[in-house]
């Protein structure tokens, strides 16, 4: 999963640099960080076939959201180099951020929201890799991308939760979460975690929690008791009033 877990590793150290107000550790892995970086400024547009961490729905070429983990994560490393002094590479790594998002609008868009890879028309998913444009304040996505995003999710809701994308009916419970957060007022987030409420009391599966599940039956389709579910409380970072407090500790 080269795009994926590069994206993850720029936009964690990014993060750990707002917590501990540091870049610390930017600083003591800058020469990896840049070979990522790098890579990503050359291949995480337009991702070639690969994996992506729904690795279960298999290889997919052009992946949409993967793209926009790739776009974040130059925008991370932007900010990394600000915060290490380095305005030169700062300024051209956001550059690069900003303009990739531009592009990734024009080749994603289709009617009233975003396809789940560049060339498959008809088709849709989750973007829940927005939520670290929100989240780390990059703003290099217009509101209206998660604005149409969210309305559209809204028409696609079985009685267990939101599909992951267009071509199953299971979902991921913490990327469903992440989704939820991207929705601009409290109406939309909980039309979206309702649904996922009643799973948790409604589902025939009866085992430590699942993150993977039908949203149709409830059943369980793989994993339990992992440590992703951590990702429900992501609402929580949106709360910046919170955040800071926490920071602070």
């Amino acid at each position: 999963m080269p795009v994926e877990e590069s994206g993850n590793m720029l936009i964690l150290v990014d993060a750990v640099a707002r917590a501990e107000g540091s870049p610390q550790l930017a600083q003591r892995y800058w020469p990896q960080l840049t070979k990522w970086a790098e890579y990503l400024n050359l291949h995480g547009l337009d991702p070639e076939t690969q994996l992506t961490t729904d690795d279960f729905a298999g290889h997919v070429a052009h992946n949409a959201n993967l793209s926009l983990k790739a776009i974040d994560a130059l925008a991370a490393y932007a900010d990394l180099a600000h915060l290490l002094k380095q305005e030169a590479v700062a300024k051209q790594y956001q550059s690069t951020a900003k303009e990739m998002a531009a592009k990734w609008i024009t080749m994603a868009k289709e009617g009233d929201h975003y396809k789940l890879a560049f060339n498959s028309p008809n088709t849709w998913s989750q973007k829940y890799n927005l939520v670290w444009d929100k989240l780390l304040d990059y703003n290099l996505f217009p509101n209206s991308v998660r604005d149409s995003e969210v309305a559209f999710y809204l028409t696609r809701l079985n009685l267990y939760g939101l599909p992951l994308d267009s071509r199953a009916d299971y979902t991921k419970l913490d990327w469903s979460l992440w989704t939820a957060t991207l929705a601009s007022n409290s109406d939309q987030f909980n039309a979206i975690v309702d649904p996922i409420y009643r799973w948790t009391n409604e589902t025939p599966t009866r085992v430590p929690l699942t993150d993977w599940y039908d949203t149709k039956t409830g059943k369980q389709v793989g994993f339990q008791a992992r440590s992703v579910v951590g990702g429900v409380f992501i609402k929580a970072l949106s709360d910046k009033q919170l955040t800071t407090k926490w920071r602070s500790k």
